[in-house]
């Protein structure tokens, strides 16, 4: 069994906000926070990265369309040119409705699989479900995990504890 981080409870969501500023100012950078309720400034104390899912949607509805026109241009004008009507054969706007969808089926798509990714699901067993009064954390309680290795990890104690945590406990990693 692997060390999986710190885990400290507390009351309130002022304490746990002002206990992970001080986490960051103590330098511990790998931080989780579990609210039962969305605590204002919260994601900029614990350090939270920007989303790149914008950006992950952008490139998945660009592939989307770019693709499904180039399918059809290819099929309409290289691979099967019908006459119809005297009409040129890659005339753009007959494209527009299946490009229309395939950009927004390809953006949804990318979008989902970035989000599991980015999540890292599916995770079946998460080692925090093991942590003692960790199911209050959607009643009424509010946990900061410290996740660290065996190095810092006393370091991570010490520095919960100063902040006036309910309760700090390890919490490990069980291997599969």
């Amino acid at each position: 069994m692997s060390l999986y981080g710190v885990l400290a409870e507390y009351r309130t969501g002022g304490a746990l906000l002002a206990a992970a500023r001080h986490a960051r100012a103590a330098g511990f950078t790998d931080l989780e926070a579990f609210t039962p309720y969305p605590v204002e400034q919260l994601a900029d104390a614990i350090g939270m990265a920007t989303d790149r899912m914008p950006l992950l949607a952008l490139l998945g509805g660009l592939a989307g369309g770019l693709g499904g026109f180039l399918l059809q241009w290819y099929a309409a004008v290289i691979d099967y040119p019908i006459n119809v009507g005297g009409r040129p054969t890659g005339s753009w706007q007959m494209f527009v409705p299946v490009t229309f969808s395939l950009t927004i089926l390809g953006a949804a798509l990318a979008t989902v699989v970035g989000m599991l990714v980015a999540n890292r699901l599916p995770r079946l067993r998460h080692p925090l479900f093991d942590a003692a009064d960790f199911e209050q954390a959607s009643r009424h309680r509010f946990f900061l995990c410290v996740r660290s290795g065996t190095e810092d990890a006393d370091a991570a104690r010490r520095m919960l504890a100063a902040t006036h945590a309910l309760q700090v406990t390890d919490v490990t990693e069980v291997p599969a």
